[in-house]
């Protein structure tokens, strides 16, 4: 009875407890199904029966010892190869959290494989092989990671014990991979060194390595914060099925994408716009007080509305953008490349919309990192790409919203899926506050971005260029005037439309009314970077000569314009060398206490840390200098 009673207990902890979705990735032979099979193992999560065929296997393909690998490894493909080709996926459970696994491909040819098993993952474990270090594969698999917002990264530091257990060779790892990483969107990075075939920090303490004091694998995965990533602020409801049993009854049926929803709230349906009240929520079980992110449930409303599958049921004053045209981070997943002269079809939560490619901004080179020019994109690709719809899809950037901010691309044809779509066209925290423009938050809830018939990509085409911004940063006197000056002029004598937003120069008008406060510099630099989206919008180079001293300001403006159009541009200047030239006088008031939060002096300057170019002045002359900037561009 008590025997019942306990099993009873534990199948009901087992149920409360939450789920963890996550994949592991790297390079061939780094390890991991073998990782995955000694966590099944030393967890507890192998029958016996299932434990002792996969003895047999080892046998008979000569190994010495239990070959862990061939738990997930199925297909005959793979065990005879040694090598993962499709994603497996692999259930299991402890006591603290449910766990889904999802073991995808190492070789390069199964990148989209990688892809699919990652992009429903709340973390990702990525395997390096000590004794080779950081290669293209898990550099591969990084990008892809931070592609796919992926919220918490392990780097497994797999066979340590064939580098002698060395905390040096760890340590060197870690640095190299953090070098490469600080390009990529990565929040949550875990360094743990492990042996999988020993099982050294995989679910038990390393005897091995004393040196390390940090987590094991398994205790990472029980503890992690699950909610990361999870988007539990803008309600997104797709319809999925309009539910009519009678005349007295009509229901909205789906899934809740993000966010939740309650009784009694104001709702608008996109993308008609047509507003209401929820009246009930109800279920098989009966009504709810509330459904939030994942939940499977039927809205009734207030008022009769017409809603049909696709339309997307949100708050209505957090309402997502509804556009035709958008651009997206494209992974290709087909044999035959992607072209701009075929229809396609593309699946967005419950909706189905017919689109044209329009244009490949770049496409990535996932080993470097740099953006390379193409007009297709080949199996395996990922690139920035313009999109053009046959109807507005209501949508978020994916960034914010994994829910709303993905798609997948069909075939019409073959109805085969060719490629996965991540929406990066712009940011809802971009959006100027109501307190800021001299709005009530009333009145900003009905501002709506408009669109004429005169596309970006038709401005573009129009002056022949790809508009960037040429953001200079240094202190005062460092020559950056000078250097926006003179790149202008080269770009004039090009034939390529541009223009120089300069500090002062736009503090004699546009921002007349700010000082020099930390608040007052932060405003001064947003309202800059959307000048200079919105002529990056109208075709035009932009060339900004300003101190923009912070770091977070300097990163939000490169938010606003957009990442692939902004080039971060450091006038390195020593100070001394500043205050010698003092060209305006400012430096001598400064140290006369004449001007208060002066940069370099009575304010600080964060310089840099990872600009696109680097121009010492102390070196190059201003035509040097464009010259050198010039060349960047070329690149």
């Amino acid at each position: 009875m008590n025997e019942a009673k306990d099993i009873n207990e534990l199948l009901e902890q087992n149920k409360s407890a939450d789920l963890l979705r996550f994949t592991t990735a790297g390079r061939v032979d780094d390890g991991k199904s073998t990782l995955i099979g000694r966590l099944l193992h030393d967890s507890k999560n192998i029958y016996d029966d299932h434990l002792e065929a996969v003895g047999k296997d080892s046998k008979k393909l000569g190994r010495e010892v239990v070959d862990y690998a061939l738990l997930t490894d199925g297909l005959k493909a793979e065990r005879e190869q040694g090598i993962t080709i499709d994603v497996a996926y692999r259930y299991f459970s402890t006591p603290k959290r449910r766990f889904i696994i999802a073991d995808t491909p190492g070789h390069v040819q199964y990148t989209r494989n990688m892809a699919t098993g990652a992009s429903t993952a709340d973390l990702a474990i990525i395997l390096v092989d000590a004794r080779n270090g950081v290669l293209t594969q898990s550099k591969r698999h990084s990008f892809i990671s931070a592609l796919l917002s992926i919220p918490h990264i392990v780097i497994a530091i797999n066979k340590m014990d064939l580098v002698d257990w060395s905390e040096e060779r760890f340590n060197e790892i870690k640095e190299t991979y953090l070098e490469f990483a600080a390009k990529l969107d990565m929040n949550d990075i875990t360094f743990i060194p492990m042996s999988a075939l020993e099982g050294d920090n995989v679910v038990n303490a390393s005897e091995n390595m004393k040196w390390y004091q940090g987590t094991t694998l398994m205790n990472h995965l029980e503890t992690v914060y699950t909610g990361a990533g999870k988007n539990m602020v803008d309600f997104r409801f797709p319809v999925q099925y309009v539910n009519r049993p009678n005349l007295d009854f009509r229901g909205f049926c789906g899934m809740v994408a993000s966010g939740a929803v309650r009784p009694g709230d104001e709702i608008m349906v996109v993308p008609s716009r047509k507003t209401s009240k929820v009246k009930s929520i109800v279920t098989m079980d009966g009504e709810l007080e509330e459904a939030f992110l994942g939940m499977s449930v039927t809205i009734t409303l207030e008022d009769e509305i017409d809603i049909s599958r696709g339309d997307m049921i949100v708050h209505a004053k957090n309402v997502p953008y509804v556009e035709k045209e958008i651009e997206s981070m494209i992974v290709w997943m087909n044999d035959n490349p992607m072209s701009s002269d075929k229809l396609y079809q593309i699946k967005h939560g419950t909706r189905y919309e017919r689109a044209r490619f329009t244009d490949v901004v770049y496409k990535v080179n996932p080993d470097s990192l740099h953006r390379e020019d193409s007009d297709i994109l080949n199996l395996n690709e990922i690139g920035r790409v313009s999109m053009h719809l046959f109807n507005a899809i209501p949508h978020d950037e994916y960034s914010r919203n994994r829910g709303t901010g993905g798609f997948i691309i069909i075939d019409p044809i073959s109805n085969v899926t060719v490629g996965a779509g991540m929406i990066i066209n712009r940011s809802k925290k971009n959006e100027i506050k109501a307190d800021m423009v001299g709005l009530d938050s009333h009145k900003s809830q009905n501002i709506f971005p408009q669109a004429g018939d005169v596309s970006h990509i038709d401005r573009c085409n129009l002056l022949g260029q790809k508009p960037k911004t040429f953001w200079m940063t240094g202190l005062s006197g460092s020559g950056k005037s000078t250097i926006a000056f003179e790149l202008e002029k080269e770009f004039f004598s090009t034939g390529r439309p541009c223009y120089v937003l300069d500090g002062d120069n736009v503090r004699h008008g546009l921002n007349r009314d700010l000082g020099f406060s930390a608040e007052d510099r932060k405003e001064n630099i947003r309202r800059i970077a959307e000048v200079a989206k919105l002529m990056n919008d109208a075709g035009m180079h932009v060339i900004t000569s300003f101190i923009s001293p912070f770091r977070e300001d300097r990163k939000d403006a490169r938010e606003i314009i957009g990442d692939e159009r902004f080039m971060e541009i450091f006038v390195d200047t020593p100070i001394e060398v500043c205050s010698n030239r003092d060209p305006k006088g400012l430096y001598k008031k400064a140290y006369a206490g004449d001007i208060q939060n002066f940069t370099g002096i009575s304010s600080p300057y964060e310089a840099p840390e990872n600009p696109d170019i680097i121009i010492k002045t102390v070196e190059l002359e201003a035509k040097q200098a464009v010259e050198l900037i010039l060349r960047e561009i070329k690149k």
